[in-house]
């Protein structure tokens, strides 16, 4: 096995972030790897840090709010300081686990892209693309993603929406207009933002060189987190309802398996955006390879996040 080394989550406060950083601090001595936690500053990070203290685990929490890219480069300079200074064991696996999805298309990022593209994407692509070489090979980077790029019965029945890609540069674009365009337009957003997940992953492995392996997660349908947290009420009240039904995925089956998703012996082989859902190895759809897409987001990531630090420098 190779040695845990250090792990960096992002997203670590609630549900299967939290989850996720118990069952890694939770692990034997000499599995156990040293934990950086990015994510809001706050009681809730406080907690967390100090609960995975409790279980024996060496701890730094950085304060990141992940929809400002000037927070996102702030963590990831923290990070890289830590690990020069050896105040953490080295790199070996960051976990791009933070999500969010906006209610309202016409919400801005602190540098005025689509919240939940902002999230879900760009800030994730800014600190992994900081932190890549401050990695010690064999690393991980597990993203976590959705099917939800795709339609199913359960999704058709739900009236959940599937993607509909365009250039990355128009998805970073927030909606115009007065009126909110509604749940369906945030739920396309939500789509676009994980089918953009898978084509980064894919992207990512052929920049990243051989000693970063990257794979993509999916916990299963989890109703009733803080994810939908800006949905109507009565979306809410009945996610919550689903959330109890036998066998749908919850935060503390889950948070386990994203753990071992960085971890385990058993996935060290993932690469080249290898796809899992739950336990899992599971084939993407044909819509999610397009190395047309796959460049193109790329080189669109690029654009933004220079835009975001020129404005932040004033040029």
């Amino acid at each position: 096995m190779t040695e845990p080394g250090t792990v960096l989550i992002t997203g670590p406060t609630r549900n299967l972030g939290r989850h996720a950083v118990l069952a890694m601090a939770g692990r034997p001595d000499g599995q156990r790897p040293d934990l950086l936690l990015v994510g809001r500053a706050g009681r809730d990070l406080t907690a967390v840090a100090g609960e995975a203290r409790a279980l024996g685990a060496r701890v730094r929490a950085i304060g990141c709010d992940l929809a400002s890219l000037a927070d996102v480069r702030a963590a990831a300079a923290t990070a890289r300081g830590l690990l020069a200074d050896g105040a953490v064991r080295p790199l070996r696996a960051l976990v791009a686990n933070a999500g969010t999805m906006s209610a309202d298309t016409r919400r801005a990022s602190a540098d005025g892209y689509e919240l939940t593209f902002a999230v879900n994407h760009l800030a994730h692509a800014q600190l992994i693309g900081d932190l890549l070489a401050s990695f010690t090979a064999p690393a991980r980077v597990v993203l976590v993603g959705s099917s939800t790029y795709q339609a199913n019965f359960w999704r058709k029945l739900l009236h959940v929406p599937e993607a509909q890609w365009a250039d990355p540069v128009e998805l970073a674009r927030p909606a115009g207009g007065e009126q909110n365009p509604g749940m369906a337009a945030s739920g396309v957003a939500y789509s676009n933002a994980k089918l953009a997940v898978l084509y980064y992953a894919h992207e990512l492995q052929r920049q990243a060189g051989p000693g970063i392996a990257v794979s993509v997660f999916e916990p299963g349908w989890m109703p009733g987190t803080a994810l939908g947290r800006g949905a109507p009420p009565v979306f809410q009240a009945m996610s919550r309802a689903l959330g109890r039904i036998p066998g749908v995925s919850t935060p503390r089956r889950s948070g386990p398996l994203l753990a071992a998703m960085a971890l385990d012996d058993r996935w060290a082989h993932l690469r080249d955006g290898a796809f899992v859902v739950k336990t899992k190895l599971t084939e993407v759809r044909p819509v999610a390879h397009d190395r047309d897409r796959e460049r193109r987001l790329w080189e669109a990531t690029a654009e933004l996040l220079d835009r975001a630090a020129d404005a932040a420098a004033g040029k």
